[in-house]
């Protein structure tokens, strides 16, 4: 039973690991964790809550498994 259930997705449980890896690559690269830019300067944009912050990292995972479930052409 248990085979079932790991051989079931097999798939897509590891096409979400690589958007998860991609989205960490994202975030680590572009500082896109980061509550503010290290270089000094500081930008007129409002500062994003909790709430915002936790949306934008749920909508760029989103895009991930997009970009990676998209079909090779």
């Amino acid at each position: 039973m248990a085979d079932e259930k790991e051989n079931a997705k097999p798939d897509a449980s590891g096409k979400d690991q690589v958007a998860l890896e991609l989205m960490k690559f994202i975030t680590v690269t572009t500082g896109y964790g980061k509550g503010s830019p290290n270089t000094g300067f500081t930008s007129s944009a409002k500062t994003r809550t909790p709430e915002e912050h936790a949306d934008a990292l749920i909508q760029l995972f989103e895009r991930c498994r997009q970009v990676v479930n998209k079909p090779a052409e």
